[in-house]
This record gives structure tokens, C-alpha cells and sequence, in this order.
């Protein structure tokens, strides 16, 4: 089309200045060599004078070309048609909800009729959506869930704004779909960009709906206050008039916060009653109060700030205190996790969320486990708000008005009731099945040295954990205890409230009694004994230590004093933000954090620490509640923390066992490295440009190893994580792990190439059975040592074989040089030969360059040569123009000079003979004739010198 458009104006303009320009033709035919332009143009013109002339002559031939040109035309016309009807134009919409739907679809984007019926609602939901975007589809079921509740109140219309004759595709230009706006009566929009759930959705609309909570009794005065969002409360006197001075605005303030913050963060709520709003310091009617738990609770300034929505709203956010943060990902990539790890260690609690519930037990544990964690300075409106959680009857109280902070509480009182706890230490010896546990108490008597039964703990969590941390300091004096009595000490601690502490430690085999299940069943058998070095290499699986937080999880009945995590994020320096997700929404985050992806009740909580590259994980046995979460802030927050790190690795099953080289992962790594005889180990990653021309060197050994006593294996470390003590600064890496010896690892010399043979040397020197510790128990037999010799003797042929394979390899290598020398030797011939041409080639080019400018020098000497010749040329031909014109004059003159003569000639003839001798026979010293009769003589000479001068023209 744009061609066909194109073509047509550019003939149309040319025949304009064709017309135009024909007036100018005396100037353009002064030239001696006209443009090919011109030409044509004068081939046109006289083209045109011939039609025009033909049709004067011949009119029946001018109707023809007309008739010719028309369907030319018509021709033309239908192939640009037939080029724009390639594009199939798009079909006409068809409804997107169903007939029976109570939301109104405008399937056709009939955006002014929308705006027309929104006038005449109080509350109105614009669906803005395109019927191609799944998401829109997706979203489709949730909007008619929400408009079968509240259709009676809410008019829900949808509007197709992807239809391009509709107005809303003309007028709104949308980045995405689907698109809710929200009106409340002229205010709006209001984007609703939450979760495209029916309840969340639902939650919002009855949040535009009532914006403001209406608050008449002192219990829902404290159930406003105690909520983790913050709260503005609004004190209005509805008794004089039926709205009060800046209801509205209050009323509008709440639509903007929700307009700015999809969350509903910020609650809004209205107080009628004198006596509520006086606990609130609240006294005229119209004022505004923002409630915050651990800093001053503020009243709006109207003194200083004008009353208007907007800076109700935006006091209102720059001075909330948020208390816990809900995280909503999108589902896009956003660095809304990443911008708040930043801040610090992290507590991210999954819970299953329903936003239409009229309580949340849950939240509200969360939330009194999140003011005690704050509760710094023992504020009493913070603890009037957590007896009201706890549903404990408080006594009336006078006033909630701002108080400044009390001042810190004495110390307690050492207490003088026991509190002990037990601790494992570690095993005394790597080949060692055995076990040192202490049993700590603090506060003990001299005479209270003697060992008894351990009872639950009646301090507080501070008191025990300064004891395991100044115990841990001096845990070598009972490294070593090895005996069946039980050994005590006392120890000052100067650093702590109390002032000694009470140590008694023993022995005990985890090989005989298992491992213990309570702390009573190992004071009660104690059993010491040492376990005989057995002749395999293994280990067992270490489980786990029993911590501080077990005793209150097996007894939770147990009145324990929890003053001690009152305040706790000021006594530490690993404060934690907590942050809520709906499980039932962002699961997927919680597996990646270590969550099971089949459990039952949706209930997870981690703590993430990027600063230390490390997070922790609620045992998912324990169950999700107030005391859990205390126990596993407390574990994170002392200065030896007996939390595990979680190790994050690949599955196992993905990778065969029938493999040369084993694939290590992080379940796997204790069973597969620390259990077998000898391991080599190779710590690689998939990015590492070194480790995949590893891969041949390994496989080689492997095959040289003997299976049932060597394991050569390898572990991604990218994908698998493993405790720090396993973890290498640099890839790749070779670390061998020997039988026996497995806390003797060694490492691969990193200046070492890592060849075949340099890792037999460094296997063979590593794994010296003679370095190991000999069993003298009992000792080797001789039908033990027989087969040890006939296994031996196995491995010998097993090698001779493999050395007979590796020199037939290595004459095929020498074979393969010499031939591969002899190709070398032909190819340096052929490279020689080569060269030679080469130098000949660069000499020829060399004559040729030089030939070439002589040439160039004599061609340029014959140009100047020939531009002479043509000046002279052009001389001679000026000069003969000159020439020609004289020539001519000359031959009228001639012309003129015969007719004269030939007049003269005429009278000579009759004039008399006699005369006419006697003229002829005067000699020339006579007398001249007169001047009208020249003399004959002259004449004939002059005739004679104008014929030869014509003659020589000529």
C-alpha cells in the first residue's frame, strides 16, 4: 500500500513541475549539452503535442486510451485492496463472565457507560481485564466468589480493555492485567495489587467499605491497641450534629491510606465515647491519635500541620512503629526480600492466613511473643496490652495516655531454688564412642557437690546461659574424664549476677546405653567404659545434644518465670525483625528454607542470617506456638548458640549409585565420607573452568583403586552445603580422609600438578597402614593374615594387569608420536617450500609495484601531453572558425568585385578598337586614368590574388 501510495504522488508531482517548467524552456535550450532529464522531459512534451494533435485528427483513439487508462486504474486499485485484506481483522469480543454472573461485564469496552453507572453507586469494583491473559482468567472464579457475597452492597463491573475499537483500550494504557479499581463514592481509584485470592480480595472491599472501626467499648479499645498493626484512633462528638467538624476528612484520610498502602498496614477507628477517649488523652472533639507500643504514642499537631486528609495520613505513616511486617512477594522479580535481609537477622514465621476471620490465635501469640521480645523498659501499657492477650482479667485502669519510660527495674534476687541443665560435650578422642556429660547448676552450696537427680530448670534463661557460656570457656578441665566416678568443681564467674556455679561431670558409652532420651535415665545409670576399636571404619550418625529449649517443649506445663526474654532484642546484639507470610499462599518460600513439602498443618519459622551466610530451622516436629518461638529466639540470640545451621543440599536420588566416582550431597556426605575406609574427595562446582579437566585424572584412578577399600568421590559445592569445618576457600580442591583417622584429613598440595601419578604418591604416603593405631585387643590371626596375603595378592595382579594396559597403551602412544612425527617433518617440508614461494611472490610483487608507477609516471606525462595537444587543437580550431567568417566575407566581396568588373568589362568591349590598343600600348610612366576607371592591370592583379587567396582558404 505504501508503495502503490508512494509510486502515485511522485509521477503526479513530476507532471506538475513538468507543467510548470515549460514556461523556462528558452533559458533551458541556451545550453550546448542538455541533461538526460531534459531530454525526457522534451520527449514528453512532444509526446503530449502528438496526442494532442492526434486526438484533433483522430478523436476515437483519445476515448480508447481513456478507456486503456481507466482500467489500468481499476487494476491497480484492486491489487492495493487485495494487499490490505491480508490482515485478518480481529474477531468481535464475546462475553468474558457468564449471563448469570452478579458481575456486570462490558465486553466490549464500553468505558463511558462504566463511569456512568459508577456515579450512581456507593461502592464500585472496575475489573479492567483482557481476555487472553490467564491471569485475568485465573483471577475470574476469585472476582464472582467475592460478588456472589457482597453483590448486594458493591457493584461489580468488569471491563474488557483490550478490545481496540473500546474506549477503555483508547484511554487507559494498562502495563498488565487484571486491574481492580475501587470507588467509594467520588473518591478513587483505589488499585487493589494484593494476592488475587477471593478472601484477600473480599478483605479489601469491606476495608473500602468501613474504612474507620467503630470502637464503643473499653475491651475493643484494647483488642485496637493490642493488634501489631499500628492504629490511629479519631475522637468524635456525634451528639451536637450529624457529622462533626472533620469526620469527613478523617474518613477520607483512612481511603488514602489504603489508596497508598494495598496492605491496610495503618488501621483507622473511631471513638464516640468521652471516657474512651480521655484513656486515650484525648479530650476535644476531632483530634487524632497514633498508638505505639515502645515509643511515645502522638497526637496530631493541628496547631502545627493543617487538618487535611493527606497530612493526617502521611503524620500518620512517617511516625507508625511497626511492630511485625507481612511480606506479600508478587510472584516477579522484586528485591523485596533482599532489601529487608539487609537489615539484620531475619524471623520468618509461615502460618496458614484467613483474612475474613473474626480471630487469629496464632497472630496473637505472635504478637504478645513480639511485644515481650521489645519490651525493653517493662512499659505498663505494654503490659496491661499483653494481660489483655493472654486473656488474663486485668484491673480497670485509669488512662492509656503516653507515660514516660519507667525507669529500669532493680535486678532480681538470685533465686535459691536449683537450676541445672545437662550438657554433652564432645567426644574425647575421634575413635571414641564415649562421652563427657556435666551437669550444671547454678548457685550451689559447698555441700551440694554431691551428684543428684537433675530437675527442671527455675531460673531464668539469662542465668543458665551466662553459666554454659563461662563453662564452655573451661570445658577442657573435663575433656579428658575417663572414669566411673563422678567429678565436681565449683567456678566464679565475674562476669555474671550470680556468683559461683556447680559443674559435675562422668563418662558415659553411647555404644551401650544408646544415646540418652531424657536427662534423668543418664544420672540415674551411669555407665563408664570405653568402646574396643572395632575393625571396620565407622561412625555413627551424630544426633542430637539436648538444649536449653527441650526442657520447656517436654514440660510446657511447668510455671517457668519468662522474665528473662522480656526485653531480649535490648540485651543482644542479634535483633531480630520479624516477618509474617501466609503459608497458604508463599509455601514454595518455605521449602526452599528447609520447610517438609508434605507436612499437614502449613506452620513453619526460620531465622536467616545473610551477614553470617547462614540460617536456622524450628524443628518442623515441634509444634508452631508462643513457647517454641520464644525458646528458638532465646537459642539464636546467646553468644554460643546451640542452634544448627541448616544445610541446604541437591537429592540424593537423581544420582546413580553405580558410578566410578561417588556424587557426594549433604545427606549423604556423613555416610558416603566419614563412614567408608579411605575417601578422596574432589570439591568442584558447575561454574569451575579447571574442575571439568579433572574428570579423566579421577576416573583413571578410580579404575586403579581397589572398590572395597577405596572410594573416590566428589560433592558440588554450589549445590550442597556442608558445616563450616568441611568447607574449602577455593576450587577445585582435594582433600583425603584415611581409614581411622578421619579428623587427620589432609589436604592436596595446591602447588602440586594433579596428575595420576602425584595422587598415588600422595594416597600411598597419606595412607600408610602402619601410621595407624593397632589393635591389641585382639590381635590378627593367622587365617586373618592368610587372606589379608591372598587379598593383597589379588590387588598385585590386579596392578600387573593394569600396568600390562597402560604400556600397551603407552606403545600406541609411541606409535601414534612417530607418525604424528612424521607428519610434523612433512608439514615443516611443505612450510619451507612454502616460504620460499612466498619470498619469490613478495619479489615479483615488489617488480610489479615498481612497473606499475613507472606506468602511473608515463601515464600521467601523456595526459599532459594530450591536454597540449587538445589546448592547440583547440587553438587551431578558433582560429579556423576566425577563417571561415573571413572567408566568407570574402568570397562577397569577390562576388561584388566580378559583377563590377564584369559591368566594366561590358563597356570596354564597346569602345573602339584603335582606343583600346593605344590605351594598351602606353607605357607606364602615362599619366593615370581618372579614379572612377581603374586600371585594367590592377583590376586582373587584384582578381588573381583574391582567386589565390580563395584558393588557398579553400
Amino acid at each position: 500500500m505504501s508503495e502503490c501510495g508512494g509510486r502515485g504522488g511522485g509521477s503526479s508531482s513530476d507532471d506538475a513541475e513538468d507543467e510548470g517548467g515549460g514556461g523556462g524552456g528558452p533559458a533551458g535550450s541556451g545550453s550546448l549539452s542538455p541533461a538526460p532529464a531534459a531530454s525526457s522531459e522534451g520527449r514528453l512534451r512532444r509526446g503530449l503535442r502528438g496526442a494532442s494533435l492526434m486526438a484533433r485528427r483522430r478523436p476515437e483513439l483519445l476515448c480508447g486510451a481513456v478507456a486503456l487508462g481507466c482500467a489500468l486504474l481499476l487494476a491497480l486499485k484492486f491489487t492495493c485492496s487485495r494487499a490490505k485484506d491480508v490482515i485478518i481483522p480481529a474477531k468481535p469480543p464475546v462475553s468474558f463472565f457468564s449471563s448469570r454472573s452478579p458481575v456486570l461485564d462490558l465486553f466490549q469496552g464500553q468505558l463511558d457507560y462504566a463511569e456512568h453507572i459508577r456515579q450512581d453507586s456507593e461502592v464500585v469494583l472496575l475489573f479492567f481485564y483482557a481476555p487472553w491473559c490467564g491471569q485475568s482468567i485465573a483471577a475470574r472464579a476469585e472476582i464472582e466468589q467475592v460478588a456472589s457475597q457482597l453483590s448486594d452492597q458493591v457493584l461489580f463491573v468488569a471491563v474488557n480493555c483490550w478490545w481496540n475499537q473500546g474506549k477503555c483500550r483508547k484511554q487507559k494504557h494498562f502495563f498488565y492485567f487484571p486491574v481492580i479499581y475501587l470507588y467509594h463514592r467520588s473518591f478513587g481509584p483505589i488499585e487493589y495489587k494484593g494476592p488475587m485470592s477471593a478472601v484477600y480480595i473480599e478483605k479489601f472491599v469491606r476495608r473500602v467499605m468501613k474504612p474507620l472501626l467503630y470502637i464503643p467499648s473499653q475491651s475493643e479499645l484494647l483488642d485496637f491497641l493490642s493488634n501489631y498493626e499500628p492504629g490511629v484512633l479519631g475522637y468524635f462528638e456525634f451528639s451536637g450534629s450529624p457529622q462533626p467538624p472533620g469526620y469527613l476528612t478523617f474518613f477520607t484520610s483512612a481511603l488514602h491510606s489504603l489508596k497508598k498502602d494495598y496492605l491496610g498496614t495503618v488501621r483507622f477507628g473511631v471513638i464516640t465515647n468521652k471516657h474512651l477517649a480521655k484513656l486515650v488523652s484525648l479530650v476535644h472533639s476531632g483530634s487524632v491519635y497514633l498508638h505505639r507500643h515502645f515509643n511515645t504514642s502522638l497526637v496530631f499537631p493541628r496547631e502545627v500541620i493543617s487538618y487535611t486528609a493527606e497530612n493526617i495520613y502521611k503524620w500518620a505513616l512517617e511516625n507508625r512503629e511497626t511492630l511485625l511486617r507481612w511480606l506479600r512477594p508478587h510472584g516477579g522479580k522484586s528485591l523485596l526480600l533482599n532489601n529487608e535481609l539487609k537489615k539484620g537477622p531475619a524471623l520468618f514465621v509461615f502460618i496458614p492466613f484467613n483474612p475474613l476471620a473474626e480471630s487469629h490465635p496464632l497472630i496473637d501469640e505472635i504478637t504478645e511473643v513480639a511485644l515481650e521480645y521489645n519490651n525493653c523498659h517493662g512499659d505498663q501499657v505494654v503490659e496491661r496490652l499483653l494481660q489483655h492477650l493472654r486473656r488474663v482479667d486485668a484491673p480497670v485502669f485509669k488512662s492509656l495516655a503516653p507515660e514516660p519510660p519507667a525507669q529500669l527495674p532493680d535486678p532480681p534476687l538470685i533465686t535459691e531454688s536449683p537450676c541445672c541443665n545437662t550438657v554433652v560435650l564432645p567426644q574425647w578422642h575421634s575413635i571414641s564412642r564415649t562421652h563427657n556429660v556435666c551437669e550444671l547448676c547454678v548457685n550451689q552450696t559447698a555441700g551440694g557437690l554431691r551428684p543428684r537427680s537433675v530437675s527442671m530448670p527455675q531460673c531464668s534463661f539469662f542465668e543458665m546461659a551466662a553459666a554454659l557460656d563461662s563453662f564452655y570457656l573451661k570445658e577442657q578441665t573435663f575433656y579428658h574424664v575417663a572414669s566411673d566416678s563422678i567429678e565436681c568443681r565449683n567456678f566464679l564467674s565475674f562476669y555474671s549476677p550470680f556468683s559461683y556455679y556447680t559443674a559435675c561431670c562422668r563418662t558415659i558409652n553411647r555404644g551401650v546405653t544408646g544415646f540418652i532420651d531424657s536427662e534423668q535415665d543418664v544420672f540415674e545409670t551411669p555407665t563408664i567404659a570405653f568402646s574396643s576399636l572395632e575393625k571396620k571404619c565407622e561412625v555413627d550418625t551424630p544426633s542430637s545434644v539436648p538444649h536449653i529449649e527441650e526442657n520447656r517443649y517436654l514440660f510446657p506445663e511447668l510455671d517457668v518465670d519468662s522474665t528473662s526474654f522480656i526485653g531480649l532484642s535490648c540485651r543482644t546484639n542479634k535483633t531480630l525483625n520479624i516477618y509474617l507470610l501466609d503459608s497458604n499462599l508463599f509455601w514454595l518460600y518455605a521449602e526452599r528454607l528447609g520447610a517438609p513439602s508434605a507436612a499437614r498443618v502449613k506452620g513453619f519459622a526460620a531465622i536467616v542470617d545473610v551477614k553470617e551466610e547462614s540460617h536456622y530451622v524450628l524443628d518442623p516436629k515441634q509444634a508452631l506456638m508462643k513457647f517454641t518461638l520464644e525458646s528458638f529466639i532465646q537459642n539464636f540470640s546467646v553468644l554460643y548458640s546451640p542452634l544448627k545451621r541448616h544445610l541446604i543440599g541437591s537429592d540424593s536420588a537423581q544420582f546413580p549409585s553405580q558410578r566410578l566416582i561417588t556424587e557426594v550431597t549433604t545427606d549423604t556426605f556423613w555416610e558416603v565420607v566419614l563412614q567408608k575406609q579411605d575417601v578422596l574427595l574432589l570439591y568442584y562446582a558447575q561454574w569451575c573452568g579447571f574442575c571439568p579437566a579433572l574428570n579423566h585424572v579421577f576416573i583413571q584412578l578410580a579404575r586403579l583403586l581397589p572398590v572395597d577399600t577405596f572410594t573416590v568421590a566428589r560433592i558440588d559445592v554450589s549445590q550442597n552445603d556442608l558445616p563450616w569445618e568441611f568447607m574449602v576457600d577455593r576450587l577445585p580442591t582435594v582433600l583425603f580422609f584415611p581409614c581411622n583417622r578421619k579428623d587427620l584429613s589432609v589436604k592436596y598440595p595446591e602447588d602440586l600438578p594433579i596428575t595420576l601419578p602425584n595422587l598415588l604418591r600422595f594416597i600411598l604416603h597419606h595412607s600408610d597402614p602402619a601410621s595407624a593405631p593397632q589393635n591389641s585387643v585382639n590381635p590378627p590371626t593367622k587365617e586373618c593374615l592368610q587372606r589379608e596375603a591372598v587379598l593383597q595378592q589379588g590387588h598385585i595382579s590386579h596392578l600387573e594387569r593394569e600396568i600390562q594396559k597402560l604400556r600397551a597403551e603407552i606403545s600406541a602412544l609411541q606409535q601414534a608420536q612417530g607418525q604424528v612425527e612424521a607428519r610434523l617433518s612433512s608439514t615443516r617440508r611443505d612450510e619451507q617450500q612454502l616460504r620460499r614461494r612466498q619470498h619469490t611472490l613478495e619479489r615479483q610483487h615488489s617488480l610489479l609495484q615498481r612497473h606499475s608507477e613507472q606506468l602511473q609516471a608515463l601515464h600521467e606525462q601523456k595526459s599532459r601531453q594530450l591536454e597540449e595537444v587538445a589546448r592547440q587543437l583547440q587553438e587551431l580550431a578558433d582560429a579556423s572558425e576566425n577563417l571561415l567568417t573571413e572567408n566568407t566575407w570574402l568570397k562577397i566581396l569577390v562576388a561584388t568585385m566580378e559583377q563590377k568588373l564584369e559591368g566594366r568589362d561590358g563597356a570596354e568591349g564597346r569602345a573602339p578598337p584603335d582606343e583600346a590598343r593605344s590605351d594598351y600600348r602606353k607605357p607606364s610612366g602615362a599619366p593615370r586614368l581618372p579614379a572612377s576607371t581603374p586600371p585594367p592591370s590592377n583590376v586582373s592583379s587584384t582578381l588573381a590574388s583574391e582567386r589565390s587567396t580563395e584558393n588557398r582558404t579553400d
